[in-house]
């Protein structure tokens, strides 16, 4: 189980004195306990796997537009201390397909749903969110869906 994984980590880390992973792996930690909350359940549950690989993509997520942020904003310290926790992050959640790939699955949804033009295009992505979840970055997916009606 992926939390019981990310306990066993925190020890690990501890032990190691690896401190950039331990604080990595204690928010997210956090963040299961907070979801535990919101989903109006004891901290003292436990999250299902789906539901905590929810939590870590939308911490990726997260941590992606904060590089983005402070890269931007002439930060690239802070862009980097990030960057270490996404690579962090990223080792919990399952490979993500390559461009390659979600090229392939969109032209089999495309040919499966009759899509020809841009005006469908949207349904085209979020039918295809919801077969890749998880496996497929929803911005790669987008950028893919986009360039075929470009």
């Amino acid at each position: 189980m992926l939390q019981e994984q990310i306990a066993n980590a925190i020890k690990d880390a501890m032990r190691a004195k690896d401190s950039l992973r331990l604080n990595a792996l204690r928010g997210i930690k956090a963040a299961f306990t907070n979801e535990l909350v919101a989903k109006k359940r004891t901290p003292q549950d436990s999250l299902s796997d789906e539901e905590a690989l929810a939590v870590i993509t939308r911490m990726t997520k997260q941590r992606r537009d904060s590089i983005d942020q402070f890269t931007k904003g002439g930060r690239p310290d802070l862009a980097e201390k990030e960057a270490e926790e996404l690579a962090i992050l990223e080792t919990f959640l399952p490979t993500q397909m390559s461009r390659e790939e979600v090229l392939q699955a969109v032209k089999a949804k495309q040919a499966e749903m009759g899509v020809t033009d841009k005006a469908k295009a949207g349904m085209l992505i979020g039918a295809l969110m919801k077969d890749l979840k998880g496996k497929a970055d929803g911005k790669v997916v987008k950028e893919v869906v986009e360039g075929l009606f470009g």
